[in-house]
């Protein structure tokens, strides 16, 4: 079936079973992780870890002709949720006032051994 009313932006990742964006006249990001500019995972600190994460998604963003000012809604995926707090240093870098709507989520491990966060997000196009 086609959907004429939706744009996929594959993921860069020629291996992966995942588009990096839909397009619906909005932005549908998928699942960002720690990813260092080289396409390295960051397995650091917390705080490295989220630095990584929140620019591979305005990099995502920007690609799908949006940015980090017109997310409306973000998911955050911590593994420990003790890290919730150095998350949030790293996100007010990232976003300002009006703050996106958002959920932490607490969750047992993600795809990589010692990846702490993962994030994915709803943004505005333009």
């Amino acid at each position: 079936m086609a959907n004429h009313d939706l744009t996929f932006v594959p993921d860069l990742d020629a291996d992966s079973i995942s588009s990096d964006v839909v397009g619906f006249g909005g932005v549908l990001v998928s699942t960002q992780i720690p990813t260092r500019a080289d396409g390295s995972l960051e397995l650091g600190d917390i705080t490295l870890q989220s630095e990584c994460t929140l620019q591979a998604l305005k990099v995502a963003l920007e690609r799908a002709g949006s940015s980090m000012d017109r997310v409306m809604h973000l998911t955050i995926y911590l593994t420990d949720m003790a890290d919730r707090a150095a998350f949030n240093a790293v996100y007010q870098r990232f976003f300002a006032k009006p703050w996106p709507v958002r959920a932490a989520v607490g969750v047992a491990a993600l795809a990589v051994e010692g990846m702490r966060v993962e994030v994915t997000a709803m943004a505005a196009k333009g």
